[in-house]
């Protein structure tokens, strides 16, 4: 993977984190159907696990090296 490629990763990664944030947000304090507050839910929590598994990959993956 080169290292623009990591850099969009990267990016992807911290919007999957703040659309998780607004949706965890929304499914605890402003919806009142339940089965609606579980997708939402549901939605934030696979995205911030993508996110946290994209992180992990990008940490110990290493730099990339070249310069």
């Amino acid at each position: 993977m080169s290292a623009m490629d990591k850099m969009w990763l990267s990016f992807y990664a911290m919007g999957f984190m703040v659309i998780s944030m607004g949706l965890i947000y929304a499914s605890r304090y402003k919806l009142k159907n339940r089965i609606i507050k579980f997708l939402f839910a549901f939605t934030a929590y696979s995205l911030l696990l993508i996110s946290f598994l994209a992180m992990i990959y990008l940490v110990f993956n290493g730099p990339t090296g070249g310069a």
